[in-house]
């Protein structure tokens, strides 16, 4: 994708042709969208936050990422040796412990990809003890690489399965001589069982401060190891400037940001307000973000440790005076708790930053029960090519709010973990675009039921023990068994 010397238009008109014909997407599952070009996975991603987001407000058009292929400046991998002999490194194949071999990323940033490679040829050429995971030993484990664009900087973390690195220093100095351009290079010890990249063993410095350091907006940010940080790093700065420019501070607002993370968003903000308060539970990236606040040299901004919905429930008991409201969470969004505890506290906005708009919706039903009314939303593609879109909906806190009637269908709000994934009508659009076929809601239940996919109670279940449904065809069995693993909601 040649980039250099063209306008923002003409980059843009590239950008939304581009198609993703990734030869391993199939397999690897870690894009959503595979097949596609940029411009219709885009405008996929605006219906979904249509369908969910526009019974409660305007929904502005979405925000394109004008660099849709190699932006993802955190990548990780897991090694394997075959039993030829030969190095693999990859992402596990979806809903499996089965690595995918990829030589080359459509999303990754593409010198984390080369370094990557590069270290399982090293590890093959010194004959280097892979980490077995039946036997659970052997030495390199998996590899972490954070790249930050701003700074150019970048970070390696070897992944070790046990206390000691044999031929350690002989691995490092072939890496280093490779890549001299890596400005950290640090070791972690992760003895685990479970799937976590990162273990809380040992970390151990080998070259530079063991941190790298990104610009968003103006700020300079320390991005740690374990630290969040927008993986998009140049969407990232669109997203809090459409955030910023949705709240239209005065300038003298009192404000909180919980799941700040390392504070991009609590520090982005505070030029703006008057004051700020930035929550996050991690320590590792609440003592990043103190940093962070020194080193920008912001005097209106602080940070707390501890739970966003605690502390939310304990400010809400007193007599503090907030304006503003800011959250960011998880995939699965916040709580009730925090919900009703923004309705006590009362501030006169909330802005809401959101990874997936179906845990959106039910949260903004929540908001709308405390007073709280949607005004508007505006989608932002952070992650082309995977199922994740950022939406930031500005609420207003109304003295009489009115009821309105959100009508959503409780298909769209179905959230067990495995759901939460994709949509009824997301899976109805796959079948049809994939097969022709109509599959109903009722067709998709019956085989989600099937292969143990619980549905919430009494949705598309007989209204009796003695009710009779229509079995789901076998055709169409078979193509919304497909969708479903094209979704990684099963294996």
């Amino acid at each position: 994708m040649a980039t250099g010397g063209m306008s923002d238009k003409d980059r843009l008109i590239e950008a939304v042709a581009i198609r993703n014909n990734c030869p391993v997407t199939e397999s690897c599952g870690g894009c959503s969208y595979a097949g596609r070009t940029y411009l219709k996975q885009a405008v996929s991603k605006e219906k979904r936050v249509k369908r969910l987001i526009s019974p409660f407000c305007e929904v502005l058009p979405i925000h394109l990422c004008d660099r849709p292929i190699y932006y993802r400046n955190k990548v990780h991998s897991q090694f394997k040796r075959l039993k030829n002999g030969r190095v693999i490194v990859g992402p596990y194949e979806a809903g499996s412990h089965k690595i995918v071999e990829v030589d080359s990323c459509l999303i990754e940033n593409q010198k984390a990809s080369e370094i990557i490679r590069d270290c399982a040829k090293i590890a093959e050429r010194l004959n280097i003890n892979i980490y077995d995971e039946v036997k659970r030993c052997g030495d390199l484990r998996r590899i972490l690489v954070r790249t930050a664009d701003a700074t150019g900087e970048i970070m390696v973390v070897l992944i070790i399965g046990n206390k000691y690195f044999r031929r350690k220093q002989a691995f490092i100095d072939e890496l280093l001589k490779l890549h001299p351009e890596i400005t950290t290079l640090l070791i972690n010890i992760n003895l685990r069982r479970d799937s976590m990249i990162l273990g809380s063993d040992e970390v151990k410095k080998i070259k530079g401060s063991g941190y790298i350091t990104d610009i968003i907006l103006g700020k300079k940010y320390r991005v740690s190891a374990d630290s969040f940080m927008q993986s998009n790093r140049d969407q990232a700065e669109i997203l809090y400037a459409e955030a910023i420019r949705l709240a239209d501070f005065d300038g003298n607002e009192r404000c909180i940001d919980t799941y700040c993370g390392t504070g991009s968003t609590t520090l982005s903000f505070a030029d703006h307000v008057g004051e700020i308060i930035g929550v996050e539970i991690k320590e590792s990236a609440y003592k990043d973000a103190l940093k962070n606040v020194y080193i920008n040299k912001i005097k209106n901004a602080d940070f707390v440790l501890g739970d966003a919905t605690d502390y939310m429930v304990r400010l809400s008991k007193t007599k503090e005076k907030i304006d503003v409201v800011m959250l960011d969470p998880t995939r699965a969004g916040t709580t009730v708790k925090f919900i009703k505890a923004c309705g006590k506290l009362s501030p006169d906005k909330i802005v809401y930053i959101s990874c997936c708009p179906e845990t959106l919706a039910r949260d903004l039903r929540g908001f709308l029960d405390q007073g709280y009314r949607p005004m508007i939303a505006k989608p932002v593609d952070m992650f082309p090519w995977t199922d994740k879109i950022e939406t930031v909906v500005l609420l207003s806190k109304l003295s009489s709010a009115p009821k309105l009637e959100v009508k959503i269908k409780m298909s769209d709000l179905d959230l067990t973990e495995a759901e939460a994934k994709a949509t009824y009508d997301e899976i109805q659009e796959y079948v049809k675009e994939q097969t022709g076929l109509h599959v109903t809601h009722l067709n998709i239940a019956q085989i989600k039921r099937k292969h143990g996919i619980i549905e919430r109670a009494n949705y598309n279940l007989p209204k009796s023990e003695n009710s009779r449904q229509p079995n789901c065809p076998p055709e169409k069995e078979k193509a919304i068994v497909a969708a479903l693993k094209h979704f990684k909601m099963i294996d």
